[in-house]
């Protein structure tokens, strides 16, 4: 079955809820994949930023390949080495000090919500629920992470949701303190908003939110998902607010590739969730905890922060040039390897131009151009990235 036979019998036997690319991927090496006819791509959506130490990264390959020969799943029936090894590194190199494994972002958002309202139940009055979150998030597809999403293109279909949940406008700290009611048991809040268009608060934003917090006894959940995991250049991006909140949440790069995600309390609010209280039998399975402590500790250990710092700024300046040249580039924002070219057309266009000249890229909000590549990628995939898009957006 050639590969043209192989996407119309997926369109046959899959569920349509994705919109693909006309391309079928069949390998990746750092920054670079390849499709079925052996055509090289550069990869700056990195699986939406899961992708962080690149393609088919040998350290991340050789722990899976020891596990898989030892043992690939037990469930949490009992205790797991590799598992206790990746909650001491994320304790070790957090505010936290108890983590929930999981196997994806919106199982670990699911945990934070259950857990804060577990917690106000206990400590804070049985009528208190409510979550805040903002508009322009995005927390998740189950139907609690899709409740405390604020687009309601996510809601269509799916209503009634869960109750429990309001929405304010981001970087908004009067509408935030304003919607505080009764109810109210916590604030959830993504650092950047990542599918919302690489929103990026004012400065101080996230620190207020934490007063904000501490002065009305409600819990921070901060979701870094996608901006967790050296995507910002710091580990995790409320370093850089000089905040910590109550529980956070990880999953994308935590196992680059491998499904895992995270969620991370600090012993008080963790002594809510007793034996039985919530459980994930997946979670954490030695498979999934093997990739995610070879991820950490090269991250860690290998200079990569340091090379999303230094390559997210590099980025920004090639983008600007292309502002400068290129009316129809309206703004271009982003923090470490999180980065954004908003457009005043829509980029649908411009996407598949770049997937021609074997550039891959994303589009989200209809016309924000949003790059979140490996975070080992260098100056000449930058500048090929650059010169590309310069030559697209030229040409449209």
């Amino acid at each position: 079955m050639n590969t043209q036979e192989m996407m119309q019998l997926a369109d046959k036997v899959l569920v349509g809820t994705y919109k693909r690319f006309p391309i079928m991927l069949v390998k990746g090496a750092g920054t670079k994949v390849w499709d079925s006819t052996g055509k090289e791509y550069l990869d700056l959506v990195a699986g939406i930023a899961v992708c962080s130490l690149g393609h088919s990264h040998p350290r991340v390959i050789e722990a899976l390949r020891r596990q898989l020969a030892e043992l690939t799943h037990v469930s949490n029936l009992y205790y797991i080495e590799p598992q206790i090894r990746c909650a001491k590194i994320l304790v070790d190199n957090s505010f936290a000090e108890r983590v929930f494994f999981c196997n994806s972002g919106a199982e670990a958002n699911e945990a934070a919500i259950k857990l804060a309202r577990k917690y106000a139940q206990e400590n804070l009055g049985k009528g208190k629920y409510e979550l805040i979150t903002m508009l322009n998030s995005f927390h998740g597809r189950t139907l609690a992470t899709v409740a405390a999403t604020g687009q309601t293109k996510f809601h269509k279909g799916f209503e009634p949701l869960p109750a429990g949940f309001s929405h304010v406008p981001f970087n908004d700290l009067a509408a935030l303190a304003g919607a505080i009611n009764e109810r109210t048991c916590g604030i959830m809040v993504e650092p950047i908003q990542g599918e919302g268009g690489v929103i990026i608060p004012d400065p101080g934003y996230l620190r207020e939110v934490r007063k904000i917090c501490d002065e009305r006894g409600l819990l921070l959940i901060l979701d870094e998902v996608q901006v967790g995991m050296g995507r910002t250049g710091r580990l995790f991006a409320y370093e850089e607010a000089g905040i910590t909140p109550d529980i956070l949440t990880l999953a994308k790069a935590l196992g680059n590739g491998f499904p895992v995600g995270a969620m991370l309390a600090t012993e008080k609010v963790s002594q809510a969730f007793g034996p039985g209280s919530h459980a994930s039998t997946f979670g954490g399975n030695p498979l999934a905890m093997a990739a995610a402590c070879a991820s950490l500790e090269t991250m860690l250990q290998d200079g990569v922060l340091e090379n999303c710092s230094q390559m997210g700024a590099y980025f920004l300046e090639k983008l600007q040039e292309l502002k400068v040249r290129h009316p129809v580039v309206e703004s271009v924002r982003g923090r470490g390897l999180i980065v954004a070219m908003e457009l005043t057309v829509p980029g649908e266009e411009i996407v598949l131009r770049c997937l021609e000249k074997g550039l891959l890229i994303n589009c989200t909000n209809g016309n924000i151009l949003r790059f979140v590549p490996p975070l080992i990628i260098d100056k000449d995939d930058i500048d090929r990235a650059a010169a590309i898009l310069d030559e697209v957006i030229g040409n449209r």
